[in-house]
């Protein structure tokens, strides 16, 4: 059996990481300035981490949601304490999409209604309700385009108005930052008008923080720059370090009822084990500071870089929008320094590093950059 072929991939395979840094079957080094999609949270194979999942499955790695499992509430008041959201609730899924599409259907369930606004260029994953969000039409099939989504512009607060005045809408979702298009970051002003609007018309906001999320930009969800609350909140990706898991945070002016929301494997043994792991090394050790510290030094010696048109986003959520001619950056990077970045739209490099990246490993990739650039003068 072969496997269905659906990655582009590079022809290197990592299997050893610590820290920052990834070693391929070949023993080469690789600093890690992407987290395997910002999933890299505390660092690969962190100690407190690696532990926890041991200890876990060592005693129990897998039950059902039938039966009580205190990891789960242990779980939800470390994150709301740590959030910032103690009076919210926890629903624990297994991934993004699955935490978007139970976003979707709460809201659903909640305002009776079934259509949705969602923004221009924007992703949220690729089950159908959430690939149907996305603004990608060669992803969508068929089958997905049977949902009632309106795309609108990002920042477009009148053309967002527009919709919601209909009566029919069920919930605006936005990305705390847009990430797959090229690191664009809603306006604080926009964020805050997008709530009153939305409370005027009883939509339910949702704040997709699936990869701005968990301390990534300098604050644990990047919504809170803007000072707002929305009615639910996706999580995903740093969540667990690489561990699957996902959820949301909802409003306490939703009401559970028994079997609306439900999942298998959401919220198991070892993924709370994982994730209880993530928040106390986010804790102890700082990162949400350290990730606010390390993207304003990373972004001021980005902004040197003359091969560089503007660089966008917010802690170690950057978005480097390469000129033209440095196209190719990435690849020289990868295959020549040995440095994992990601890409984004129309020659946008995407730097995720993990939150506990060092000043040392900062000027590593900036030195091993402004190498790469400085040949093409």
């Amino acid at each position: 059996m072969n496997l269905f072929d659906v990655y582009s991939l590079w022809n290197i395979e990592p299997v050893r990481a610590k820290g920052c840094k990834v070693w391929d079957k070949d023993g080469t080094e690789y600093l890690d300035f992407y987290g395997g999609h910002a999933v890299i949270s505390i660092g690969h194979s962190h100690p407190v981490y690696v532990k926890a999942i041991q200890d876990q499955v060592e005693k129990i790695g897998f039950y059902s949601n039938s039966v009580l499992n205190s990891l789960q509430t242990k779980l939800a008041e470390k994150l709301g304490e740590q959030s910032g959201y103690p009076d919210y609730s926890l629903f624990l899924c297994n991934s993004g999409a699955e935490a978007n599409e139970n976003a979707l259907k709460l809201a659903s369930f909640h305002t009776g209604k079934k259509r949705i606004v969602a923004f221009r260029e924007s992703f949220h994953g690729r089950t159908s309700g959430a690939v149907a969000i996305t603004d990608n039409p060669s992803i969508n099939s068929p089958f997905n385009t049977g949902h009632e989504v309106v795309f609108v512009p990002l920042n477009d607060i009148d053309a967002v108005t527009k919709e919601l005045e209909k009566g029919d809408i069920a919930a605006v979702i936005i990305e705390g930052i847009q990430g797959v298009s090229g690191i664009f970051v809603p306006e604080n002003e926009f964020l805050q008008q997008l709530e009153i609007v939305c409370k005027k018309h009883d939509v339910v906001l949702i704040l997709d923080e699936i990869q701005s999320g968990y301390g990534r930009t300098g604050k644990f969800f990047s919504h809170q720059y803007a000072g707002i609350k929305p009615d639910i909140i996706s999580m995903a990706k740093g969540m667990g370090n690489g561990f699957p898991i996902g959820g949301i945070l909802i409003s306490p002016k939703f009401e559970a009822k028994k079997g609306m929301l439900g999942t298998t494997f959401g919220g198991n043994h070892l993924a709370c084990s994982a994730a209880i792991a993530v928040l106390d090394v986010m804790k102890d050790e700082s990162l949400i500071k350290n990730a606010a510290k390390m993207g304003d030094y990373l972004k001021n010696e980005l902004s040197k870089c003359h091969a560089t048109k503007e660089i966008r986003g917010l802690g170690l959520m950057l978005g480097v929008d390469l000129k033209p001619e440095f196209a190719d950056l990435r690849n020289k990077l990868l295959f020549e320094s040995h440095i994992f970045t990601g890409g984004a739209k129309n020659n946008v490099m995407r730097l995720l590093p993990p939150l506990s990246i060092s000043k040392e490993e900062v000027d590593i990739f900036i030195e091993e950059l402004k190498k790469k650039v400085e040949i093409r003068k």
